[in-house]
């Protein structure tokens, strides 16, 4: 990010303020935090949603088909930037459902297209890496991944070590940069 690009610093002052929480946080890993940043509190938001999916929609590679947001955090992201692109979504599932259509991606069909896979923020970039793996089984080919934050701790590496080029809207040391207070 730029610091002539004020529209987007405003941006990334209103996703830190919403979203970054102090307290006392046990994470996945076991570990305490004093700082926990609550993703779904954007998602949540419409209108906030919806300025992050219309910067998103800058970012999406040129001869994209489909957009692939993953369970739980890329479906609201996926739709959202949907609505800016007017590009078809699938929702893909951390594994297939084993009733109805017993589908992995829901929506769009992905066979044979090139497909985007979005996330909302990336962190090993592990999730990224197993839904492209089985996009691709599914036949769609995936050569980038958008996120709305990419926490900058190997993921975009991760995935470039799969083929995978990641495009993100901002950085943790972007929210880090532009913090208020």
């Amino acid at each position: 990010m730029t610091d002539i690009d004020t529209e987007l610093t405003a941006l990334a002052r209103e996703i830190d303020a919403t979203c970054r929480l102090t307290g006392r946080f046990v994470l996945r890993s076991g570990r305490v935090a004093s700082e926990y940043f609550d993703k779904y509190r954007l998602e949540a938001d419409p209108r906030l949603l919806d300025r992050v999916a219309a910067r998103l929609a800058a970012l999406v590679p040129a001869g994209t088909e489909v957009l692939a947001g993953l369970e739980m955090g890329g479906i609201p992201v996926v739709t959202a930037l949907g609505r800016h692109t007017g590009l078809p979504c699938a929702f893909v599932r951390k594994a297939a459902k084993e009733y109805g259509t017993a589908r992995l991606a829901e929506g769009a069909e992905v066979a044979g297209r090139q497909v985007l896979v979005v996330e909302d923020v990336v962190t090993s970039g592990g999730q990224v890496v197993i839904s492209t793996g089985q996009l691709r089984d599914l036949g769609a080919r995936v050569e980038h991944a958008l996120c709305v934050i990419d926490r900058a701790e190997g993921g975009a590496e991760a995935l470039a070590g799969h083929g995978i080029a990641l495009r993100a809207l901002l950085t943790r040391a972007d929210l880090d940069a532009h913090r208020v207070g």
